[in-house]
């Protein structure tokens, strides 16, 4: 196949040549257009490499092989090592994991999600979309689904095999857990956390728990499975919650020292403190905070704010397991506002482990921005008016 040839600027030579998987849409030059879903081959200095152009968005290619536009073969390769990358999770017993994370897995814009016999996936690039059918069918063959699907505005569109009922139920450390890939947030579960969740089980025996930005009640479940005394959900919305009530009765826990409360977290912790008092483990899992850079400084600003609230519903020895999932803010800057938050509020944090991505979700070592996840274990002291 004959390919047009575009030439960036030489300084990006060095990010080519690593394999940096993205050509923003600033480092394209002026006056080239070509049809989303073209092939291109792009050089910088004496590095090149083969990807997708996308006429719209902030990302103009998306590079996928140094050489060559990649064949049948090569896409079969690709998804047959994301396969087995997440061999140990299936033979641990877990049935939802992410399968293809994009990027981290060498096939940029694309990300698939498997919840028990389904996959769901989210295209990023509607230059992708002439190779879904293959990707779907190569998933669905290899993992003996019963379909692979698209979650479209209109519904769920079937790419390979059958669309799953409106709920399906998957396993997770043992537990149950009931999955909307119709309506659901994300593709239905927020699967990143399945190592934190595990980490709350380990850690909530004998303590009172509470969980922000709950969800369908993923940290609760996990707290009551491991012992809470009692778990307190606190979620904007009620649908949430109410899912939240059903995972608890799924599993057969005590949905007596289970309750949730209907809130914005973010203008509802002085209220929250006021009425709840203390808790031995709070869990603080807030939504994306930008979805660009120009928004950066804002989220880190909001973290500090909502950090500083955290500090008068952690017990003084309690625990604080808190999170960002904001890309545009990295470990390090997360890091800074949650803990100067908590200072301004009175509370010095000893820092006693910091997670992030599971195996699942791999990064590779020339695209840091693909680590989102952040996540950090904390534990606070006694605030100074006590002291």
């Amino acid at each position: 196949m004959s390919l047009p040839t575009v030439r960036l600027p030489a300084r990006l030579e060095t990010a080519l040549r690593s394999g940096h998987p993205w050509v923003y849409r600033t480092h394209w030059p002026d006056g080239i257009t070509l049809e989303t879903g073209s092939w291109v081959r792009v050089e910088a200095g004496s590095a090149a490499a083969v990807g997708l152009f996308d006429a719209d968005g902030p990302i103009a290619v998306r590079l996928f092989d140094a050489d060559t536009v990649p064949t049948d073969a090569w896409w079969d390769a690709a998804i047959d090592r994301a396969i087995a990358r997440r061999e140990p999770l299936a033979d641990a017993g877990h049935d939802a994991y992410r399968l293809l994370f994009g990027e981290g897995d060498g096939i940029p814009g694309l990300v698939v999600d498997r919840y028990g016999r389904h996959a769901v996936l989210q295209v990023h690039s509607e230059a992708l979309r002439p190779i879904l059918p293959r990707v779907a069918k190569r998933i669905r063959r290899k993992l003996k689904l019963r379909g692979v699907v698209e979650r479209l505005k209109g519904g769920l569109h079937a790419w390979a095999g059958e669309v799953p009922p409106p709920e399906v139920t998957v396993r997770e450390h043992g537990l149950t857990f009931l999955v909307n890939m119709h309506e659901g947030q994300k593709t239905g579960l927020f699967l990143d956390h399945r190592e934190q969740r595990q980490w709350v089980r380990t850690h909530a025996a004998g303590k009172r728990v509470l969980n922000l930005f709950s969800y369908a009640g993923g940290f609760s479940v996990y707290a009551l499975a491991g012992g809470a005394t009692e778990v307190v959900s606190v979620d904007v919305a009620r649908p949430a919650l109410r899912d939240a009530e059903r995972n608890v009765a799924l599993n057969d826990l005590h949905a007596e020292q289970h309750r949730t409360i209907q809130a914005d977290v973010f203008t509802s912790l002085g209220r929250l403190a006021e009425a709840e008092g203390r808790f031995d483990l709070v869990i603080c899992d807030p939504p994306s905070l930008a979805k660009s850079k120009r928004q950066r400084d804002r989220a880190v600003g909001a973290y500090g704010r909502l950090h500083e609230g955290l500090g008068a519903l952690v017990k003084p020895g309690g625990e604080l397991l808190t999170a960002s999932c904001t890309t545009q803010v990295t470990p390090e800057a997360f890091e800074r506002a949650a803990l100067a938050g908590l200072r301004h509020s009175g509370r010095q944090a000893a820092v006693l482990q910091r997670r992030g991505h599971a195996l699942d979700h791999p990064v590779r070592k020339s695209f840091p921005e693909g680590r989102y996840l952040k996540s950090l274990w904390l534990q606070l002291d006694a605030d100074q008016a006590s002291k």
